[in-house]
């Protein structure tokens, strides 16, 4: 799971990684800070099982908090995207193959309408922040047509055409640098309602319709409403979710990277996503961090429920991406693997996933290849290979090798 972060320069992307993974990516207030692309661990966070079952879990390959299941995923942060950055300007091309490897892509938007296209400070307000999501979404489509465009698409069509080839799996291979799944150019092909016999006929208004559905389905957009306690930021964010169907989320990266510091410090308690926090010791607290304190509380936490970054990477896993949480264990009497840890992995897998695809794909392939059957936990039934996993489902596996 790659959760790639994008945006125009300075809108508050590498912010966003220090504030969910803890680290110590470069920020500045000026644009192209990031030029490397710099990659941390985060996590979602669902109801862990362990709740209803009555029992104290011990993980192994995520956390659990009160719980509270924190499984891991990796987030990308990758250079600032200027307009034309798909013929290369700014550091369009580097920033582009990066976000190849994503998953999901969160657009971190400047909501507050500082910054102008290029990231350079403004009059305050003063710049539409609509823009930036018209502008970051064309280009990126625009960068899938020119990948389909390269080294000859007319003879690449004209081939499939003459040869009968199947279209799906020839843009598969044609688009293999992009981590795109041969379901999604399925349903891309089918939504665009192009004719797939005859790639030869389409034309390139034809193909830039096809690359912004296959985009759209293979690379979706999550809006990350940043620095949303600065002046005119609620009135920028209203708007925009007046206007766009795409999910958005309020945040403030600043604020979550400075609660998650102080709670490190030990000097207050504080878990990501929460609507509070509390403070451990106000003897220790400075009046500077104080004052922090109550405009982070009155102006973030208590109007928007949080400061934004829990969700907006729970919103990209669960809801966009359909992820759903399954649980692999060796004794299903009592939820343990060999060595007698309870509960001990929390796996993310999409939600048409089948039994047998999650078994090689997330547990051991011997295990799928000598399959037998597979016993739900909670029910002790047995399960066959094509059973459809479902959400906190508890999968002990029976095979030939055991």
């Amino acid at each position: 799971m790659l959760v790639g972060i994008i945006g125009k320069p300075s809108s508050g992307k590498s912010t966003f990684l220090n504030a969910a993974c803890l680290t110590d990516a470069k920020v500045g207030d000026y644009p192209f800070t990031t030029i490397d692309p710099n990659i941390g661990t985060g996590y979602v966070v669902t109801r862990c099982v362990c709740e209803e079952l009555n029992v104290i879990d011990n993980p192994i390959n995520s956390l659990c908090i009160d719980h509270n299941r924190y499984i891991p995923i990796k987030l990308l942060d990758v250079a600032g995207l200027v307009p034309d950055a798909h013929l290369g300007k700014g550091l369009g091309n580097k920033f582009l193959s990066e976000l190849s490897r994503a998953d999901v892509l969160l657009h971190i938007l400047d909501i507050s309408g500082e910054l102008d296209l290029e990231g350079n400070k403004c009059e305050n307000g003063s710049h539409d922040p609509y823009e930036d999501i018209e502008f970051l979404e064309r280009e990126i489509n625009l960068w899938f047509k020119d990948i389909l465009l390269r080294t000859d698409w007319r003879k690449f069509a004209n081939k499939v055409a003459m040869e009968k080839t199947n279209l799906a799996e020839a843009l598969y291979e044609r688009l293999s640098g992009l981590s795109i799944q041969k379901k999604h150019i399925i349903k891309a092909l089918e939504q665009s309602k192009l004719n797939m016999e005859h790639p030869d006929r389409w034309t390139e208004i034809d193909i830039e319709h096809f690359s912004k559905i296959l985009r759209i389905i293979s690379k979706p957009i999550v809006i990350i409403a940043n620095k949303i306690d600065k002046k005119n930021s609620a009135v920028n964010f209203q708007k925009i979710k007046n206007k766009i169907t795409s999910p958005i989320i309020p945040c403030s990266s600043l604020a979550e990277f400075y609660l998650r510091k102080l709670s490190e410090k030990n000097l207050i308690s504080y878990r990501p996503g929460a609507s509070s926090f509390k403070i451990i010791d106000e003897q220790k607290i400075s009046s500077n961090d104080q004052s922090i304190l109550n405009d982070i509380l009155t102006k973030i936490l208590h109007l928007y429920g949080s400061t934004g970054i829990q969700d907006a990477l729970n919103t990209a896993v669960f809801d966009v991406l359909d992820n759903i949480v399954v649980y692999p264990v060796h004794d299903e009497k009592k939820f343990m693997d060999h060595d007698g840890n309870i509960l001990p992995d929390a796996y993310l897998v999409p939600k048409n996933m089948n039994l047998k695809e999650f078994i090689q794909t997330k547990i051991h392939s011997d295990l799928a290849k000598n399959f037998i059957y597979a016993l739900d936990a909670r029910t002790k039934l047995r399960l066959g290979e094509n059973h459809e996993l479902k959400n906190n489902d508890i999968i002990k596996v029976v095979s030939a090798t055991r």
